[in-house]
């Protein structure tokens, strides 16, 4: 056994895998590589769409929640939680902000036009 939990006759922190394992590590890798493509390929124009709402509502403004209750102890418990994104600090439009996102998302202008709902 070598410092690094090894046993090889060679070099004591190099192993060598067998036929097989060197083929499932092969297939494995190649199984990887071919997802990662689709995994990064253009969205569908309705995902875009919809992601790329909820990104242009946060560019309209803070978002946030603030929450306050009791436990069966009579403790009081209060949560909140403000959002503010860099688009809204740099006063980009969200309309502007929703038809790149789309754009960038899926390569072509979006389907609908925003609606947030003013």
């Amino acid at each position: 056994m070598t410092a690094c939990g090894i046993s090889s006759a060679c070099d004591p922190c190099v192993a060598r895998l067998s036929g097989r394992n060197a083929f499932r590590l092969r297939t494995l890798g190649i199984a990887v590589l071919a997802v990662i493509p689709a995994a990064c390929g253009p969205v569908s124009p309705e995902l875009a769409a919809r992601q790329c709402e909820e990104r242009a509502r946060a560019a309209a403004g803070p978002t946030g929640y603030v929450g306050f209750g009791f436990n069966d102890r009579g403790e009081t418990r209060s949560k909140a939680s403000i959002t503010i994104t860099s688009d809204f600090i740099r006063g980009i439009d969200p309309h502007e902000v929703y038809g790149s996102c789309v754009r960038q998302k899926t390569g072509q202008d979006p389907i609908r036009p925003l609606d947030l709902d003013e």
